[in-house]
């Protein structure tokens, strides 16, 4: 017993300090949490206050009255209809067509061996940080040459080069973590390689494909500079260039502008819901029991 004391202690001592240690590490995590939160929370509330009291000096986190005056107005604004289905147009294309060119391109590079491969992993890598801006008078001057401009396929096209050297970085990171074996052994059974894709590689995919595809659904609809600069015509603007309508000569209507922002930011919380609730489910399925 005299000697099993000693070795017992210091876990004794050291449980404490774990406790505290954890619960600053849980009061850190509410604390950003709570910070990160806050933006979203105080878009919602402003949506629901009134416009004398957004504009008043004395603000409070709770509205002393509830309004929906302010999405009726943002609803009846013109050009609302019109701005969805650009933004969908757009968004939806640009996300369906830069996951299948991504996981091609996933594919290739991380199943097969070519010539100048690392240095077209590098060129990608190396995009990534250009900042847009930089490229934006060459793909203007590009686009215009082409004919692109006011167009809905010069918008799809920028969209989705900008995120396809990060989704293909993505989903590589998944294709290369699939044992080849898997591929094999269903080629083995009378899969051809396509088959071998869509019932075996392509459900292992699934987490890489909803993660990239959030990341681009994001950045097509959250976008704004390229929007504005590539599509002059009223009834083409996306949803974030049409949020500027809410700025006349006789001020803003922050009131109806905040209403429209909640709008347009349900369609992506809702995506990522849906996505995330089968981001797992691709992990097991297709694999080889036993």
């Amino acid at each position: 017993m005299s000697a099993s004391t000693p070795t017992n202690a210091p876990a004794q001592v050291l449980r404490p300090d774990r406790k505290r240690n954890r619960l600053g590490y849980n009061i850190l995590a509410l604390v950003t949490a709570g910070l990160m939160a806050f933006p979203v929370y105080w878009l919602i509330v402003s949506s629901l206050r009134p416009n004398h009291e957004i504009r008043s000096y004395d603000q409070t986190l709770w509205p002393s009255s509830l309004t929906f005056d302010n999405f009726a107005r943002a609803v009846k604004q013109d050009n609302f209809a019109t701005a969805i289905q650009s933004s969908l147009i757009v968004s939806v294309t640009a996300v369906v067509g830069g996951m299948i060119i991504a996981t091609l391109a996933a594919l290739a590079i991380g199943r097969f061996r070519f010539f100048g491969r690392k240095a077209l992993m590098m060129v990608m890598i190396l995009v990534q940080m250009l900042p847009p801006t930089a490229m934006l008078i060459p793909i203007y001057l590009q686009l215009n040459a082409l004919g692109g401009i006011d167009e809905y396929w010069g918008l799809i096209v920028v969209y989705l080069v900008s995120t396809l050297p990060f989704a293909t970085i993505m989903i590589r990171g998944f294709v290369i973590n699939i044992p080849v074996e898997l591929e094999e052994s269903a080629m083995v059974d009378g899969c051809t390689r396509m088959g071998a894709f869509r019932r075996v590689i392509f459900p292992l995919l699934a987490p890489g494909l909803a993660a990239a595809s959030i990341f681009a659904l994001v950045n097509a609809w959250n976008e704004y500079l390229f929007a504005y600069i590539l599509i002059n015509d009223n009834s083409k603007y996306t949803l974030n260039v049409w949020l500027m309508t809410f700025t006349t000569e006789r001020g803003t209507d922050y009131g109806a502008l905040m209403a429209a922002s909640t709008l347009i930011s349900i369609p992506v919380v809702i995506f990522f819901m849906i996505i995330q609730g089968k981001m797992a489910t691709g992990l097991t399925s297709g694999a080889v029991k036993g």
